[in-house]
């Protein structure tokens, strides 16, 4: 895989999942953002810890990040991504 270059950062092919799992890190780590991922999947906690390792879920969080460009521009930039990354990992997720 290339490395996808944006920004000055580059995205060094990291596993999708590796990527959503470190983004829904960064979105639990803050309250009300966490609270507004919950709202917004129709998921509680349970079933987001029941379905950490699916990459629906996984592709859903990043599908979360992808409908608010500031948190997806945040969150690349807090886990050494690119937005552009993120938004791929989400496509490698959800096909």
């Amino acid at each position: 895989m290339r490395p996808d270059t944006h920004n000055g950062k580059t995205d060094s092919g990291t596993d999708a999942m590796t990527l959503a799992l470190m983004a829904l890190g960064w979105i639990l780590a803050d309250g009300p953002r966490a609270e507004r991922l919950l709202a917004l999947t129709g998921m509680d906690a349970d079933s987001l810890r029941d379905g950490i390792e699916q990459p629906a879920i996984l592709g859903a969080m990043l599908g979360f990040l992808a409908d608010h460009e500031p948190d997806l521009i945040a969150c690349a930039d807090a886990i050494g991504s690119t937005p552009a990354g993120l938004i791929a990992a989400k496509e490698r997720l959800s096909a």
